[in-house]
């Protein structure tokens, strides 16, 4: 699982780090300081996310959806669904830019990560989709 952890780490790191983000709402109001890194972590089935991308925790705090919007169910088949097209392109570098997807994402549909686990991965794939023009599958939200 530890895999899984290291997988998403290193992903985000490659795109970047700042300490902290202005958030910005929709309106245009605000100044809250957003540190851009996201961790999750649960010693029973020792695991940990990290998600360390520039915009992400301003984007989370002011694009996305609220907790609850989505059922966990919806959140782990999306996170399926995603994790398999990263994973195919993790492993085609001249076909996808290797940049963006340097090593395959370790997601076990066996395990129970949790609402928390599956709503920022999720949530990261969809900044992650917008943020860099790329579809994994089929249609992305505009959050």
């Amino acid at each position: 699982m530890k895999t899984l952890v290291s997988v998403i780490v290193l992903l985000l790191i490659i795109t970047g780090c700042h300490s902290s983000k202005t958030v910005t709402d929709l309106n245009g109001n605000a100044s809250t300081k957003v540190s851009d890194t996201v961790t999750i972590a649960n010693d029973s089935l020792e695991y940990e996310v990290t998600i360390i991308d520039p915009g992400f925790s301003s984007w989370l705090v002011g694009r996305a959806l609220p907790r609850g919007y989505y059922s966990e169910n919806y959140l782990e088949v999306k996170n399926q669904l995603y994790v398999i097209e990263w994973n195919r392109r993790a492993m085609q570098p001249a076909l996808y830019d290797p940049n963006l997807y340097e090593m395959q994402i370790n997601y076990d549909i066996n395990i129970h990560y949790g609402y928390e686990v599956n709503y920022l991965i999720y949530n990261y794939f969809i900044y992650f989709q917008n943020q860099y023009n790329q579809k994994l599958a089929g249609f992305v939200p505009r959050q």
